[in-house]
């Protein structure tokens, strides 16, 4: 870790009060979360044979294949137990310090809110909240895990239910779309890491920050490292904290 832009960071967040995060899988990582994309991630896991993690979490095959969308669901995206890990919870000291203004989120977790965080904007929704298809009744985790090897149904008007997140195939939220915008276009500071930026429209989002504390963190090299204004490659639940302590 470079120790001059270590300090510079630090200093940045210390004397800003309008700071802004952009997190992805590697936030979580620490919390034994697996992230997607990186050498032992859930895309690399997949047996030979079998679907591909795209394809079982795309909305057409939880249309044709209920049962086999759910099978993979509770094995490979159902962490109840998860707690937050220290990475979030310095986001929510962040926050709570007045500096931090928004979370900007690519995962589906809920462990900024867990750790404290108020503001989040989840632009792929939570894993922790579902939904009827036909009724749009609520439900929440524990109500799904009762579903120990069959597809949850409703219990008022039969329907499938599903988790209330954005699939493969489907849009983004527009409404936390827009948060996002709103929230990058108006920081000082940009934070942004535990993401390897090729994952679009959410990648896509840092266009709309234009000042000059752009601040990178990641374990391997992003296509934005060159953009960025200082770069730290390490691991984001070990620097964070450091860097706001």
């Amino acid at each position: 870790m470079e120790t001059d832009t270590f300090s510079m960071i630090k200093k940045i967040i210390a004397d800003s009060d309008r700071i802004v995060f952009f997190g992805g899988a590697g936030v979580s990582t620490a919390s034994a979360i697996p992230d997607f994309r990186s050498p032992d991630g859930l895309y690399n896991q997949t047996p030979a044979g079998k679907y591909s993690q795209e394809t079982m979490l795309s909305h057409h095959f939880f249309i044709q294949h209920p049962q086999e969308f759910y099978e993979n669901l509770r094995r490979n995206m159902l962490f109840p137990d998860a707690q937050p890990n220290a990475a979030h919870i310095a986001l929510a000291k962040l926050e709570k310090q007045g500096k931090l203004r928004a979370i900007i989120t690519q995962n589906i977790d809920g462990l900024h809110q867990k750790a404290g965080s108020e503001n989040v904007i989840e632009l792929h929704g939570n894993i922790n909240r579902f939904y009827c298809t036909g009724c749009q009744k609520a439900f929440q985790l524990n109500d799904i895990l009762r579903f120990v090897d069959s597809v949850p149904k409703c219990d008022s008007c039969g329907a499938i239910i599903r988790p209330d997140v954005v699939l493969y195939e489907e849009t983004l939220d527009q409404e936390e779309l827009m948060k996002a915008v709103d929230s990058i276009s108006h920081a000082e500071v940009l934070i942004v890491g535990g993401t390897s930026l090729v994952v679009y429209p959410a990648a896509g989002l840092l266009q709309y920050y234009s000042g000059d504390k752009l601040i990178l963190v990641n374990r391997s090299i992003t296509p934005y490292d060159q953009r960025a204004n200082y770069v730290l490659h390490g691991d984001i639940s070990k620097v964070l904290p450091e860097l706001i302590r």
